[in-house]
């Protein structure tokens, strides 16, 4: 694996190449450019916001905030193991004819996407500044955000391991793309997106003794765990509202334990060096696809 690494950086600059011309072509002839990117998530989250707070009550303040915070990840890792299960078959007469490392296809789709994902990051602190300076007795901003940067790290070594491991995979097995689309919009309602991970930790439908274990287990999948974290670094931490026997009840906000971000870090590494093996093993034999 070392000697791909260093035929990698030899062409690194070719892969600088692919994600500008990937930014260029997918905003080619657009007025807006990269905003429709932006446009579509806080549509989403609009809507979100207006059907859970003003329609099912919802009544955490600053609703809008909170779900932008593990909204725009989550859409980073959804679009990096999309465009990145049909990038080979996309480039296959060009694979069939140059040689270059056969990965800078999927880092392609990672590095395209973690810009989208920077960008609409700028865009939340703004959005964040017009809060503070509608309402300045509470500031969003908070010293936790610099955090932000070794999670995108491992974030982004997590969707890098899978979408290493799912190009090859979509390759010889286009089932793969379906299957996939399938278990992130499942993925999507099991992570802290439209709801926070306290409503997990004190559900009324799991008997108290069972709760803690339940949260654990919850937070074990690097995805729920990692959009958690965002919330958490990039907001003031907040308490919950939720419905319960006795009516509406409050509950404080959890913070953010060490032991189980380490351990999607864990998984992320994993992930990486797993899904990088695998693309390896089997890239010598995308050429004889029929």
């Amino acid at each position: 694996m070392w000697a791909e690494l260093k035929e990698l950086w030899r062409y690194r600059e070719l892969l600088l190449t692919f994600v500008l011309r990937d930014l260029r072509v997918r905003y080619k002839n657009s007025a807006l450019g990269f905003f429709w990117s932006l446009l579509n998530p806080l549509a989403t989250v609009l809507v979100m916001t207006v059907v859970f707070k003003h329609i099912m009550g919802f009544s955490n303040p600053n609703y809008s905030a909170y779900l932008l915070a593990a909204y725009l990840p989550w859409v980073f890792f959804q679009m990096t193991l999309m465009d990145s299960s049909q990038c080979i078959l996309l480039n296959m007469p060009v694979i069939r004819k140059v040689y270059f490392p056969r990965e800078i296809l999927p880092l392609t789709a990672v590095c395209a996407n973690l810009v989208h994902f920077l960008l609409a990051l700028l865009v939340f602190f703004c959005y964040l500044l017009v809060v503070w300076l509608l309402n300045p007795q509470i500031s969003p901003f908070t010293w936790k955000a610099l955090w932000v940067f070794p999670l995108i790290l491992g974030h982004g070594a997590l969707a890098a391991g899978l979408a290493l491991f799912v190009s090859a995979l979509n390759t010889f097995y286009e089932d793969v793309k379906y299957i996939l689309g399938v278990l992130l919009y499942l993925l999507f309602f099991l992570c802290p997106v439209i709801y926070f991970s306290e409503n997990v930790a004190n559900s009324q439908l799991i008997a108290p003794e069972h709760r803690r274990a339940v949260y654990v287990a919850y937070h074990l999948n690097p995805v729920a765990m990692y959009l958690t974290a965002y919330r958490k670094v990039l907001l003031p931490e907040q308490g919950v509202q939720m419905r319960t026997v006795r009516g509406t009840d409050s509950f404080q906000a959890l913070p953010l334990e060490g032991g189980l971000l380490a351990s999607a870090a864990g998984v992320s590494v994993v992930a990486l060096v797993g899904g990088y093996a695998y693309f390896n093993r089997r890239k010598w034999e995308f050429v004889e696809r029929p």
